[in-house]
């Protein structure tokens, strides 16, 4: 099976390869990327095939997508602070480049499964969140993943391509980067702690995420492919936890074992206060996918932090 995995070079990207490699070594993975976030590092000795591109340049993506069965979605412009600075930016990438996915999908009857954010219920404050429930996007950003979700679904609808979206609540664990001004949290607090600088909160720090390994995600998506798993309705790729940056930062206090120093600062556009999936649709289609703990993935970066 060839498997073209867009942002194939990026954080979750490449750990999903890696998975594949270990758990179904005879595909065909082919990593598509512009390496705008990603890194040819990420892929080194996987033996995958690395293109370089957007997805917004139709004629690449038309290209690589030649006889793939499966296409797993996750190049995109990511953080939501980007894409208050520059909407236009994130609507090319995750608007168009969706469609240019799905349309080379199309034409390859290739299976596509997204990675949607949970960044979409936005402004609807009820805990824990339904994929049935309300979506009030507060950003630029979560508006391009809402539409590009509304597309994989609609073409599935439409042209009966086997599609499926996941809506990914903040997942952190190896690769990620930290070192740029639109770090995630989790990358970002545990590499000021190891290199003892303060961690830098937006806001009173009572704000709420539902933290997920991506190693559980990699597991998801694995699934998804393997089974052409489709459903007509989105996916909360999460498991109901709900941590505060206030637990967090005590959580990897404990982790790394060293005193942390605070710093508060305003809090940003377009951040969601607080972020928490019910799980019941994810446990029901993925059965055999078990969840790590905070400290069981915490534990597992931090030592990735350190060895790299």
């Amino acid at each position: 099976m060839k498997v073209l995995v867009t942002g194939g070079a990026g954080f979750i990207g490449a750990n999903f390869i890696a998975h594949c490699r270990k758990i179904t070594p005879d595909w065909e993975m082919v990593a598509f990327d512009d390496l705008s976030t990603g890194s040819r590092d990420n892929l080194a000795g996987l033996g995958v095939k690395l293109i370089i591109a957007s997805v917004a340049d139709v004629t690449a993506i038309e290209k690589a997508a030649e006889g793939a069965d499966a296409i797993v979605h996750l190049g995109a412009l990511g953080s939501v602070p980007r894409s208050v600075k520059d909407p236009v930016a994130s609507h090319v990438a995750n608007l168009t480049g969706t469609l240019n996915v799905l349309e080379a999908a199309r034409k390859n009857r290739a299976y596509v499964t997204f990675a949607s954010s949970s960044s979409v219920y936005g402004a609807n404050t009820s805990l824990p969140k339904s994929e049935f429930d309300w979506t009030r996007p507060m950003s630029p950003y979560a508006v391009t993943k809402l539409g590009a979700e509304a597309y994989v679904l609609a073409y599935q609808r439409s042209y009966e391509l086997p599609t499926l979206a996941f809506r990914f609540f903040n997942v952190y664990g190896p690769l990620q980067a930290a070192g740029h001004v639109y770090a995630a949290v989790i990358p970002r607090f545990l590499d000021a702690s190891l290199n003892g600088r303060s961690l830098v909160v937006h806001g009173d720090g009572q704000q709420s995420r539902d933290f997920t390994y991506v190693e559980t995600v990699t597991a998801a998506l694995h699934s998804a492919v393997s089974r052409r798993l489709v459903d007509p309705d989105p996916v909360n790729l999460a498991f109901g936890t709900r941590t505060t940056l206030i637990e967090l930062i005590e959580q990897i206090r404990s982790v790394v074992g060293a005193e942390v120093t605070v710093e508060h600062v305003e809090g940003r556009l377009g951040d969601v206060r607080a972020s928490q999936a019910d799980g019941i649709r994810m446990r029901a289609l993925f059965p055999d996918v078990q969840p790590k703990t905070l400290d069981e993935g915490l534990r597992e970066t931090v030592a990735w932090f350190r060895s790299a």
